[in-house]
């Protein structure tokens, strides 16, 4: 019996309570999703993560969970921990970052820790999203810092990603009866 696919019956996301997206948001998407087709290229969940402050990449990286076998090792997680080398700072205030899936509670809450300013997601994530689906850890009225968020840019293509890899994962080798 297979597992079935949280991204199968993914419809198109809701209007954002933070209002519209940005005109830079389908390009820097599109880098994320460049990720997040790496990531499947090494038998990753495709998932990927850019971020960006005054127009320049800081961090970029995708899901390696299981080629370092490290639960923390999703792309926000990666891509946040590059930017703030890369800048020398442990906050990256004023950086929007873009991934191809809802942040999950954990990144979400590394987002929040790094102080970013904006999150935008392609697709919610609806068995583990804790930005909109399953919590609201970037707005929530009793944390520290609130993070505005957009979701929908390059929508079908990361939903389109998950579900060819999901998909794969589900597919069950015919026996035929002589090898059984």
């Amino acid at each position: 019996m297979s597992t079935p696919d949280p991204f199968d019956n993914l419809e198109d996301s809701s209007p954002n309570p933070s209002g519209p997206g940005h005109p830079d948001d389908e390009r820097f998407m599109a880098l994320a999703f460049e990720e997040a087709q790496r990531a499947a290229g090494r038998d990753e969940v495709p998932i990927g993560c850019v971020i960006v402050r005054e127009g320049m990449v800081l961090g970029r990286a995708h899901n390696l969970t299981r080629t370092h076998t490290d639960p923390t090792c999703h792309a926000e997680m990666l891509a946040i921990s590059q930017a703030a080398r890369r800048l020398g700072v442990m906050r990256l205030v004023g950086a929007t970052v873009y991934t191809t899936v809802e942040p999950c509670f954990m990144c979400a809450g590394a987002l929040v820790h790094a102080r970013v300013k904006r999150v935008v997601w392609a697709v919610r994530d609806p068995k583990f999203g804790g930005c909109a689906s399953l919590g609201t850890v970037l707005s929530h009225p009793q944390a520290n810092h609130q993070v505005e968020w957009h979701e929908g840019p390059m929508a079908d293509a990361s939903r389109e990603i998950l579900q060819t890899f999901f998909r794969s994962k589900r597919v069950v080798p015919r026996v035929s009866p002589g090898d059984a």
